[in-house]
């Protein structure tokens, strides 16, 4: 431990003792949150089903920053990379789009757990947990925008099926390693203008997710969600499976309800949201990312939304009910920069609002007494949050402020540059 850091801490933990907060307890129960980091992020969202594949389905990357993972290998060797310089033990998350086949590429709704063996046997020697998405998108299948709610019985049973498969993979995750898997379906089907009829592709949705759930699956080991979206490009006037949608499928079929907060309209609240799904609800999964101005998935950064998401976390004593997951992809700067960056943000706004005064808040909140509340909260804002942040990353053997991008310099010199994309 550096002389400096533990005396900025010791310094900075009277003044946050001072409001009640216990600081060593807030740095043990961050030292226990997982994070989900998208292994999308290091190869553009591409996968491994052909070399030049191509996104559809309303996503997007841009940017050609050099050192794009294009193989298994490479993409595990970047994320040890990245979860060497993210404090904490952690889950990765895969898409389908992620199976690695050998000689012969099955067809999408034919993939089986063997196809995933590598990422397995990795995330065993690192401790890890996985989680799972089917990929509803950049095939010649979803070519229409339409997936699991298409008029074409053939469409549909193609995505059944392959959803069928992507749950029992995520069965075999949580078996394996021994930590449940998230299964997430989303889809991207919708309109790019007004429908003449928006019920019936709903009442399709409705029945193929039936068909993909009939099929059982070990709770000890998986979990179920469905994800909404507001709008994405090629679908900007109708979505199928919108919020209200997927809520009332998932309180009616027991299934966990996913927000994404790049997935509602700008002046939505995915942090409101929180309270009142987890009255109704035990668990709860999150997508969290940085919109600007659409669904565009850019780095997180320490802002306003994140830092109030991780608040109503705390506020509602959620970190152990609760699948937080990443989900951005930036190919204009480095990959891996981009993964450890968005991974500290989101634990550091979470470390901030374990050490705010909760109850002490709430308290005032009910005595009416707004004045002193808002000062709180204000002064709260410049509280010495670096210096305990800090103190937990050398805890955790991980650089301290910006020295972990060095590592990754020294990295895309010796490894990124070289591989010639």
């Amino acid at each position: 431990m550096k002389k400096e850091i533990l005396e900025r801490y010791e310094s900075s933990k009277k003044i946050y003792e001072n409001l009640g907060l216990d600081v060593e307890k807030a740095l043990n129960t961050l030292s226990k949150v997982k994070l989900s980091i998208h292994c999308w992020q290091g190869d553009d969202v591409r996968g491994f089903e052909t070399p030049d594949s191509s996104l559809s389905g309303g996503i997007s990357t841009t940017g050609n920053y050099p050192g794009r993972a294009r193989n298994g290998e490479e993409l595990r060797m970047d994320l040890d990379k990245a979860l060497s310089l993210i404090p904490g033990t952690h889950k990765v998350n895969l898409h389908a789009i992620y199976a690695e086949f050998g000689a012969e590429t099955p067809s999408r709704d034919k993939i089986e757990p063997r196809h995933f063996e590598k990422w397995v046997n990795w995330a065993k020697e690192k401790g890890l947990g996985l989680d799972f998405n089917p990929s509803l998108f950049s095939h010649e299948m979803a070519d229409s925008g339409l997936t699991l709610s298409h008029p074409c019985p053939e469409v549909r049973e193609f995505w059944i099926n392959h959803c069928i498969a992507s749950r029992k993979i995520g069965e075999y995750f949580g078996k394996e390693l021994g930590q449940t898997c998230l299964t997430n379906i989303w889809i991207p089907d919708g309109y790019k203008d007004t429908p003449s009829d928006r019920l019936t592709p709903r009442k399709r949705l409705k029945e193929s997710l039936d068909r993909i759930f009939s099929v059982p699956t070990d709770s000890r080991y998986s979990d179920d969600s469905v994800e909404s979206k507001v709008f994405g490009i090629g679908v900007e006037s109708y979505t199928v499976g919108s919020h209200e949608f997927y809520l009332n499928y998932s309180m009616l079929n027991n299934k966990l309800c996913l927000l994404d907060n790049g997935h509602f309209h700008p002046t939505e609240s995915v942090a409101d949201k929180i309270s009142s799904m987890l009255l109704f609800q035990d668990k709860l999964a999150l997508h969290i990312t940085r919109p600007v101005r659409w669904d565009s998935d850019h780095v997180i950064t320490f802002n306003d939304e994140v830092r109030e998401i991780a608040k109503e976390l705390v506020r509602t004593n959620a970190l152990d009910k609760v699948y937080m997951g990443l989900d951005f992809f930036d190919a204009s700067i480095n990959r891996i920069a981009a993964w450890v960056l968005g991974s500290r943000n989101t634990l550091k706004a979470l470390l901030e609002a374990l050490l705010t005064p909760n109850d002490l808040l709430s308290k005032i909140q009910d005595e009416g007494n707004f004045t002193r509340r808002l000062v709180l909260l204000e002064e709260l804002k410049t509280y010495p949050l670096g210096d305990i942040w800090d103190y937990f990353c050398e805890l955790n053997n991980v650089p301290s402020r910006e020295e972990w991008l060095n590592d990754i310099k020294k990295y895309e010199n010796e490894i990124l540059n070289k591989r010639g994309n």
